[in-house]
């Protein structure tokens, strides 16, 4: 049964949605604006932030009191591969630097339309191999190094260890998938079966254009932009969490089932009446703070394991 805080919540993004709108009609400067009035708590004094310059891509290592420095995480924010920034999810890179009892790389990837795919997905390499060398205060070579990701996030958390394995890259020890966006063709069955319970995303809301900007005329189903198409032989174990809620229900379970068909050690996490990347309000909603413990439990474990 849901935290009597949920209810809160849901009136507080309704409150917020009434003066937002997620359609790329209204200007993609807007859109961006609205994210980051809307979107994400501020980030406490308990965090350590350090800007760094990885590989070429602008980042920031996210740090608190806790945190391993050889323990990494490589964050790519959520935000339909089209707004968002490390600011914006700033707060939750610290949560799960305190969970997870590592250092957090909170990358600023290139958006879309002006950078499309694969300009996302290059960046996250950059990153990755950035976070493979380089540690927080000069630290060197990790003992595990993770990518994490929420939404347009999740997706390219996919991506990454997808192109990681195309690419010849060292192998990440693990993905981190929150409410992942895997689908660009958008074919899912739960548009339609969450579409009343789903209080952020609709398939009518500005999905499709936010996917056609980052396509700029790929194929939808193309695998390292829409992950849910790709083999997944070879990639590392994967953690993935979704709300029963979401309209983004099938792209967690659809990739699930066939990344485990694959070989691929899956844990699959379905949140009961959760929305997408109910993360984001953990410090008001214990179902978030809750699913962050277990982010940072899934970690630790994974790090004491052999590549």
């Amino acid at each position: 049964m849901a935290s009597q805080e949920l209810q809160k919540v849901l009136e507080l993004m309704a409150a917020n949605r009434d003066g937002a709108s997620l359609d790329p009609s209204v200007g993609i400067e807007v859109l961006r604006e609205q994210m980051n009035a809307n979107m994400g708590f501020p980030a406490t004094e308990a965090a350590t932030v350090v800007d760094v310059d990885a590989n070429g891509v602008p980042a920031e290592w996210v740090t608190v009191a806790e945190s391993d420095p050889a323990r990494r995480i490589v964050y790519v924010h959520g935000g339909g591969y089209v707004i968002g920034t490390r600011a914006t999810h700033r707060r939750l890179c610290e949560e799960i630097a305190r969970a997870a009892e590592c250092a957090v790389l909170n990358l600023d990837y290139r958006l879309a339309p002006e950078h499309p795919f694969p300009a996302a997905v290059d960046d996250a390499i950059a990153g990755l191999q950035f976070a493979q060398a380089n540690g927080p205060n000069g630290a060197g070579a990790p003992d595990a190094v993770f990518v994490a990701g929420d939404s347009a996030g999740g997706g390219l958390t996919l991506a990454t260890l997808l192109a990681a394995r195309e690419r010849g890259v060292p192998q990440a020890d693990g993905g981190i998938c929150i409410s992942a966006w895997s689908d660009l063709a958008i074919t899912g069955e739960t548009y339609e079966t969450r579409a009343e319970q789903d209080p952020m995303i609709s398939k009518d809301g500005g999905i499709e254009g936010m996917a056609a900007m980052y396509l700029g005329g790929a194929d939808a189903e193309t695998p390292l932009a829409s992950p849910l198409y790709a083999d997944y032989a070879g990639i590392p174990p994967l953690l993935m969490q979704v709300g029963d809620h979401e309209v983004l229900l099938s792209d967690t379970t659809r990739v699930a089932e066939k990344a485990r068909a694959a070989g691929v050690e899956v844990t699959e996490e379905v949140w009961d009446e959760m929305f997408h990347v109910w993360h984001m309000f953990s410090p008001m909603l214990p179902e978030g703070q809750q699913a962050i413990e277990r982010i940072g439990e899934w970690v630790r474990q994974h790090a004491a394991v052999p590549a």
